[in-house]
């Protein structure tokens, strides 16, 4: 579930299509809301669809939101969440350069990944400018050694990875 109707599904429909990994299954689906918003409706998704779903994700941004009451709401639901802080953009800059450096927006990540990406457009992602990258991504992702759901906790910080390392 992504809670932007953009970059995230487009991305992740891009890896599943290139990987196409036959252990696993991927719906992407997308609600555009807060985060609390995006974890109940997943969370509503799969309580409806009885044993159809081993795991639920969840793919959110810090941005401006109240994260901090999506970890909670998801940690009772039993929902696994993906967390960029401050965007999901900082993900998809792993796949170019290792950045620890403290990024307060979305413009201060587009501005670094524009670098590698210059035509990059957060309504019109191409994942093949980011197919080569996505094992070093990980990586990269993985690297900074602090508990999965924190993510809204550090900056920047990412959980993208983990939910990628599952679809390889």
């Amino acid at each position: 579930m992504c809670g932007a109707d953009q970059t995230e599904p487009t991305y992740l429909e891009g890896l599943k299509q290139a990987r196409r990994n036959p252990a696993v299954t991927v719906k992407v689906k997308v609600k555009p809301a807060d985060p609390d918003a995006v974890v109940r409706y997943a969370a509503g998704i799969r309580d409806r669809a009885g044993d159809s779903y081993d795991e639920v994700w969840c793919v959110v941004d810090v941005d401006q939101f109240d994260v901090a009451k999506a970890v909670t709401s998801a940690r009772r639901s039993q929902v696994s969440l993906a967390i960029s802080n401050p965007c999901f953009e900082y993900w998809l800059l792993l796949h170019f350069e290792s950045c620890m450096a403290p990024l307060t927006c979305y413009n201060d990540v587009a501005r670094r990944l524009r670098r590698y990406v210059p035509e990059y457009d957060k309504s019109a992602l191409k994942f093949a400018d980011y197919e080569t990258g996505v094992e070093v991504a990980v990586e990269r992702a993985r690297k900074p050694r602090y508990a999965p759901g924190t993510e809204h906790q550090r900056n920047p910080a990412t959980g993208v990875w983990v939910l990628v390392e599952k679809m390889l």
